[in-house]
Formats: structure tokens, C-alpha cells, sequence
């Protein structure tokens, strides 16, 4: 079992396996050139599998694979295979742009993925093409529908901007309910990598803009998880993250790995430990101790209180958010 400094125990890893994105949204790297890090900085999917399956025997039964856009890595769903066949039962899931999804789900499917979240702020072409810098919604969408269609749970993101889409926040949740979706609206989390002046509706403003058609009433956390959960008067549930709060910083169980082989024990936390030397050597059990240390330092809260908010120099692009 994988046990933090203050006690909380860590059972869900979430691993980058790219730093490289094919959209340029304006909440995240809108002015980062197309480049990529060479592939021999990166942790090949046997090295990233030897470090995970000793953190799946420590504890570990929740993995998420992100990006970048994770769907850019060649070959994914063997990667996606090695995990499974591990531990089948694992709740393995995928975040995804959705954009080059189609193609794919099929396979990802049959390698034994369960669950994916897809990005999905907007139901009109050109506000898509305004935040992606490219014409992504057809695209998208048509990726949602396979992964549906081949049986992949599907839940939505959304990041409400002002200006830009809050006036869809109740289109894009009906979108998802009429599909059986969950959505879950994400504060916008503000970094040195973003446009300048971008402005997200916070908690208040969300529930503000759901409550125009709806009464809805609390139900609260589940689990772990960041979200806080309502309920509509039809009884549908959807969620919001607030990242500038702690509350859900009490139950954290996760911990982060890139693709270079950075261990970061909070999103919000520049800090980070790699692994990178002692995979490649193969010593798995210097990897274990550097884990150990960095779950050792894992911070009690993050930094972006509402009453003491940090801008985070973290590239989301690197950690998946």
C-alpha cells in the first residue's frame, strides 16, 4: 500500500505519455510552437510498464493515461494491453482531445480500456476552431459517437470561458445527457502558459448559468474525486471542479508521471522527482524508493487558494491536468 506523508492513501496514478498536442486551446499552450521532445527523452511503453506494474502490486488500481494528447503516441493501445493484462480488473481510462478518436476506439477498447473523458466546450464550429486554434468539431464529435457506439464510457469536460462559450454551458450538458453522458465543468485554471486576459466563471457563475433551467440541490463528493456533484430536477448529475478550494486536497490519491519520467505529487506543484535514470538501468527498486519519496513530500493542499492564489508555471500539457 502507498501511503503519503499525511496519511492519505495514493491508489491512483495518472501517466503522461506525451507532452505533444495537435490543438493549441487558449486555456493551455496557445502560442506553443508544433515541436515535440525527442523520442529518445521519453520513457518507452516497456519502461513505463516496468515502473507501473510495481505500482499497481504497491496498491495502485485507478490509472488514467493522458497527454499532451495521448492519442499522438504510436501504438497506444499496446501500452493500453500491458496494463490490462496485468491486472484486468484495473479501472484503466483515457482524457482525450477526441479529435483522432474515430479511428481508434475500437482497438482501445480491445485492449482493454473502460473509460474516457473528452474536452468538450463548445457545440459551434467556429467558437471549436476560436479556443483550438483549428477546425476540430466535426472531428470530435464523430469520436464521441464511436467510443459510445463501441461501448467506452464517456464522460464530458468543459471549461466555461467568458466571452466565449458561457452562454452554452446548459447546450453542451444536454448534449451529454441525451447521450447518457456525465459532464463536469472545470474552473478555468489559470497559468503562465495561457492567453493573456483569459477569464473563466467560477463555481457561483456555473451553477448561475445551470439554475436558468434548472433547480438542482447538492449531493456532494464521491470518493476521491476533485468533483463536487449536483443533482437536476430531472435527475441528472453532473460536476464541478474548483481547483481553487482544499477540500478535495484532504482525500488525494493520486500522483502524476510524465513521459520523461518526472513523478509530480501535485498538479498544482511545480516540484517533481524523475525516475528516468533507474528505469533505463533497469533498477526498479531504486525507481520504488524514488516514489516512496515523493509521496514523503506530497503537499497537503495546493496553492491556488481563492484568498492566496498562485499563477502555476505547471505545463498542463505535460501532466494532463
Amino acid at each position: 500500500m502507498l501511503i503519503d506523508g499525511h496519511g492519505r492513501k495514493v491508489n491512483y496514478l495518472r501517466i503522461s505519455v506525451t507532452e505533444r498536442c495537435n490543438f493549441r486551446c487558449q486555456y493551455c499552450m496557445p502560442e506553443k510552437p508544433f515541436s515535440w521532445v525527442p523520442r529518445e527523452n521519453l520513457l518507452s511503453f516497456e519502461e513505463l510498464f516496468s515502473f507501473v506494474r510495481v505500482a499497481i502490486d504497491e496498491g495502485v488500481d485507478k490509472i488514467r493515461i493522458t497527454g499532451g494528447e495521448p492519442l499522438l503516441r504510436e501504438d497506444l493501445d499496446r501500452f493500453i494491453q500491458m496494463i490490462h493484462d496485468h491486472k484486468p480488473d484495473i479501472d484503466l481510462a483515457l482524457t482525450t482531445n477526441g479529435y483522432l478518436l474515430a479511428n481508434v476506439a475500437e482497438r482501445l477498447k480491445d485492449a482493454g480500456l473502460k473509460r474516457i473523458n473528452i474536452s468538450i466546450d463548445t457545440l459551434k464550429p467556429d467558437v471549436a476552431a476560436k479556443i483550438a486554434q483549428k477546425d476540430v468539431l466535426s472531428k470530435v464529435l464523430e469520436g464521441v459517437e464511436k467510443a459510445l457506439e463501441v461501448g467506452l464510457k464517456v464522460k464530458v469536460n468543459m471549461v466555461p470561458l467568458k466571452g466565449i462559450n458561457e452562454d452554452e454551458i446548459i447546450d453542451v450538458m444536454e448534449y451529454a445527457k441525451a447521450r447518457g453522458m456525465t459532464i463536469r465543468y472545470i474552473e478555468y485554471m489559470e497559468n503562465v502558459h495561457a492567453k493573456n486576459g483569459l477569464q473563466g466563471l467560477n463555481g457561483k457563475e456555473i451553477l448561475a448559468k445551470v439554475k436558468e433551467k434548472y433547480t438542482i440541490q447538492k449531493v456532494g463528493r464521491e470518493g476521491s474525486s476533485p468533483a463536487f456533484h449536483y443533482l437536476t430536477d430531472d435527475g441528472y448529475k453532473f460536476g464541478l471542479i474548483d481547483p481553487h478550494k482544499h477540500d478535495f486536497c484532504e482525500s488525494c490519491n493520486r500522483i502524476r508521471l510524465t513521459a520523461e519520467g518526472f513523478l509530480i505529487p501535485c498538479l498544482y506543484f511545480d516540484e517533481a522527482m524523475s525516475i528516468r535514470d533507474a528505469v533505463k538501468a533497469g533498477n526498479i527498486e531504486a525507481a520504488s524508493e524514488i516514489l516512496r519519496e515523493v509521496l514523503r513530500n506530497k503537499p497537503e493542499k495546493n496553492r491556488w487558494s481563492e484568498e492566496n492564489a498562485e499563477e502555476s508555471t505547471r505545463a498542463f500539457y505535460e501532466t494532463g491536468g
